[in-house]
């Protein structure tokens, strides 16, 4: 059993963490032709109406613009791709 003691103690993270998280919004700008703090904008959007009813772990919460064919299949349009693990589901009012 591996253990991530870094998340336990607040580790903060690496320049080459930041270079590369950097790079990653760059990366998507030239992709899907939106601004680094759009698609920052929009992950926090994700997270805060996601976390009325999902415990979510952010740190691990990926979200990317990539490209994907079109419904008709002649060209590519932008597509959101997010993974967001979730730690448990709330008990919200049944």
């Amino acid at each position: 059993m591996f253990l991530d003691f870094s998340k336990l103690f607040g580790k903060s993270k690496s320049s080459k963490d930041f270079a590369k998280e950097r790079l990653k919004l760059v990366l998507i700008h030239d992709r899907a032709n939106v601004s680094p703090q759009f698609l920052e904008m929009v992950k926090g959007e994700i997270i805060k109406v996601i976390s009325n009813y999902m415990d979510v772990d952010e740190d691990s919460l990926d979200i990317q613009m990539t490209r994907t064919k079109s419904e008709e299949g002649d060209r590519f349009v932008p597509a959101l791709v997010a993974n967001i693990p979730i730690r448990k589901v709330k008990d919200v009012g049944k």
